[in-house]
């Protein structure tokens, strides 16, 4: 009988999570991810109530990112040194929300400081706020490893953060844009007074069901294989990461998919979009409650094709999905005018435009969920390998990729605004359509997106764990765990 048979998989010790712990943990995803959707906010708060001109906030907003990254490996290792009697986890969860808290209380207080203490004080609370959000980020991917290793289990992580993901974002825009800006006039002081104590208490909540999810797991005898785990020195890991091809393939690839995720999730691109070339900024929060359906089975179908033919497979036509439909977008965008999106008085036009900006964001973005679940993979292949469980380390490498490369979005939106004129602020719901503002509008939401998914395209022909590898790899971690070291090689 093969190996890779799946009665043989099945018959394997596999570490299974209840579906609730798999659920619970999902949520630390989400809350990070309040913040990251808060985050966007930023620069409206910076430029419009702190008086920083836009060129520079989007240069630091990159610049901080790229900070982010280089940070990343350190508290990888931090992670996978960490055993204390609460676990590896559930600490650092902690001590990165307490710290993510506290970086947003000084950064939405800094208009009433004097000229001379905005921009240091900016700057270290953008350092800090990385600082936090990365400690309890990095446990999203690293956490997975330790909390299931059947590889169907695996993606029901996606469905999961897919649906509460969609419903956390969708719901916050509608929010934004349909009832706090209205309602307080714009990004005022009184707007962030509401807005930033919300984002605290809803990623804090999140937080502590995802610290209940995991704190089972939370135990050596399911990091890598137990107590037979190989030590890590700190000088293994250069090692480690030098010959672990899927590890480079994958965080490639994933950089540049999380990229273009930012791009369709940036308020200022939204603000082009929606408030500009269509004319009304509430069609932001508009579409995202259309749009809650489509992104829920988008996330839905991945997971099942990944479950039935393996993450890869899933990850690649999902990229697919999105090239064709990155280009359609395009081409619809570059005939579009204000008045012609209306969910009131609905036309051709907008039927045709709501499923391709559906397509679009759904195969551009859904890759992004996936590659929390493969970090997984790519954990229990190097411990199949060396004997070696460091899914901290690891985990963060995907981190640093993606920092370095999605640093670029937020750059690149200052570069391409401040060449049509918009280098000391943000255009707005009240700027008119020019020709300079559609073509930045498509240039961001189509073009770069488009670019960076045939790149990742490309990493994953290089990337060799589809679904018969893994199904090997699991049953030969089994294995190790049992001390059958013949059974296998």
């Amino acid at each position: 009988m093969s190996k890779n048979d799946p009665t043989v998989l099945s018959e394997t010790k596999l570490n299974r999570a209840k579906l609730w712990q798999i659920v619970l943990f999902t949520l630390n995803n989400s809350s990070t991810n309040i913040y990251l959707f808060a985050f966007g906010f930023v620069v409206y708060y910076s430029t419009g109530l702190v008086g920083l001109t836009a060129l520079f906030v989007s240069q630091i907003m990159g610049y901080i990112r790229i900070f982010d990254g280089v940070i990343d490996p350190a508290i990888g290792v931090l992670i996978d040194k960490t055993d204390t009697k609460f676990g590896k986890y559930r600490p650092i969860m902690i001590l990165g929300n307490i710290i993510t808290v506290i970086s947003f209380l000084v950064l939405f207080n800094i208009h009433g400081l004097g000229e001379g203490m905005k921009i240091p004080v900016f700057l270290l609370a953008l350092v800090v706020h990385k600082i936090g959000y990365s400690l309890q980020a990095t446990v999203t991917k690293a956490g997975q490893a330790a909390l299931t290793s059947d590889p169907k289990q695996r993606p029901i992580f996606n469905i999961v953060d897919g649906w509460v993901t969609t419903l956390l974002f969708t719901g916050g825009q509608i929010v934004v844009a349909n009832l706090l800006v209205p309602k307080y006039g714009g990004f005022t002081p009184e707007f962030f007074k509401v807005f930033i104590p919300g984002i605290m208490i809803i990623s804090a909540v999140l937080g502590i069901l995802a610290i209940i999810g995991i704190a089972e797991k939370d135990n050596k005898q399911y990091f890598g294989i137990g107590e037979k785990t190989t030590k890590t020195s700190f000088k293994d890991y250069w090692a480690i990461v030098k010959g672990n091809r899927p590890l480079q393939m994958l965080t490639m690839a994933a950089a540049f998919v999380k990229f273009n995720a930012q791009m369709f999730g940036d308020q200022v691109v939204l603000m082009i979009l929606f408030g500009i070339i269509f004319g009304n900024f509430g069609l932001s929060g508009t579409i995202s409650l259309v749009l809650i359906l489509p992104n829920l089975l988008f996330t839905t179908f991945a997971a099942t094709i990944a479950q039935k033919r393996g993450l890869r497979y899933s990850y690649v036509r999902y990229l697919q999905g999105a090239v064709v439909s990155l280009a359609l977008l395009g081409g619809l965008l570059f005939f579009a005018n204000p008045g012609d999106l209306s969910f009131s008085n609905i036309t051709l036009w907008t039927v045709a435009f709501t499923v391709v900006f559906a397509c679009a964001k759904g195969f551009t973005s859904t890759p992004s969920g996936l590659a929390l679940t493969m970090a997984a993979d790519v954990s229990d292949y190097e411990t199949s390998v060396s004997g070696r469980y460091v899914s901290g380390m690891l985990s963060t490498m995907f981190s640093l990729t993606d920092s370095v490369a999605s640093s670029f979005a937020p750059m690149s939106i200052g570069w391409i605004l401040a060449a049509v004129g918009f280098a000391q602020a943000y255009p707005t719901a009240d700027t008119p359509l020019s020709p300079q503002l559609r073509m930045a509008g498509i240039v961001m939401i189509s073009v770069l997106p488009l670019v960076g998914t045939l790149i990742a395209l490309t990493f994953m022909k290089f990337y060799p764990l589809d679904k018969e590898t893994m199904e090997s790899i699991q049953i030969k971690i089994a294995a190790m765990k049992q001390g059958d070291s013949n059974e296998a090689e």
